[in-house]
């Protein structure tokens, strides 16, 4: 499930990003998606507040291998099938009577934010679309991180000027602004480097007939038995599939610094 790791992470939303035809419309909300049982299944976890105050909270667990599973809740869907489509791509459907209610879409943005489309009906038969955006959740910051954080005033005597408060907002403002970026860049290439590791662990695992040249692209593949495999051999030459492997994995790359990368 190397394909996975993009979406791996705690997501908060953005509601001015969103954009809703139905249902209730959240003003804050986080969205979880987490490994679980040795990485055979995703879990998800999501919980919003409306803008009534209103606290919602779902979570429900799904095999991304592309095929229909029994679903524990009943009143939402009987099975579900997810599938990870690509890199950037994770699909899930429910099922209710063999008829497909929800399609939720999975897209990981060029800009690294998160877009989660839901594709139902409502209950007159006609359809909706609702889209969330989200971007990944940092740690909490020992400091407001916007100007309406603190309540600034001035005082009756007049002390603190309108002209001045407003420079200090848009100093404070910018320079916020400028570590909440610098921060969130060291958190994108924090990702990048955990995602090159567990790849490169996996790698290191795998059953490894030659010795692989720096900046060379080599191709992993699962074994029926659950052990990968490092071949020089493309999907695409297999005539698109895995050959005598169980499944394809992903393309990838050796580093200078001998980590892996996936192209």
């Amino acid at each position: 499930m190397v394909q996975a790791y993009n979406f791996l992470a705690s997501w908060q939303l953005f509601p001015e990003k969103c954009e809703f035809d139905y249902q209730l419309v959240p003003k804050s909300g986080n969205y979880k998606i987490e490994s679980v049982h040795a990485g055979h299944h995703l879990s998800f976890s999501h919980n919003w507040v409306s803008f009534d105050n209103e606290a919602f909270y779902a979570q429900y667990q799904v095999n991304p291998n592309g095929a229909l599973h029994d679903f524990e809740n009943k009143e939402m869907a009987d099975e579900v099938a997810a599938e990870i489509n690509n890199a950037s791509c994770l699909t899930v459907q429910f099922y209710k009577s063999e008829q497909l209610v929800l399609k939720v879409v999975h897209e990981i943005l060029a800009n690294g934010f998160l877009k989660v489309t839901h594709h139902g009906n409502k209950e007159d038969g006609s359809p909706f679309i609702n889209t969330e955006v989200y971007h990944k959740q940092l740690s909490v910051l020992p400091y407001a991180s916007s100007a309406g954080s603190v309540a600034i005033r001035p005082t009756k005597e007049g002390v603190i000027k309108h002209k001045a408060l407003s420079a200090m907002e848009d100093q404070t403002n910018m320079q916020l602004n400028q570590i909440k970026e610098q921060i969130e860049l060291l958190a994108r290439q924090a990702q990048e480097i955990r995602k090159r590791k567990e790849l490169s662990l996996m790698i290191y695992e795998a059953k490894i007939t030659f010795k692989p040249q720096i900046g060379q692209v080599y191709h992993v593949y699962e074994k029926t038995d659950g052990s990968h495999v490092l071949s020089l051999v493309a999907p695409t030459e297999w005539g698109g599939g895995a050959g005598p492997f169980a499944q394809f994995i992903a393309t990838v790359k050796l580093l200078a610094d001998h980590t892996w990368v996936e192209c």
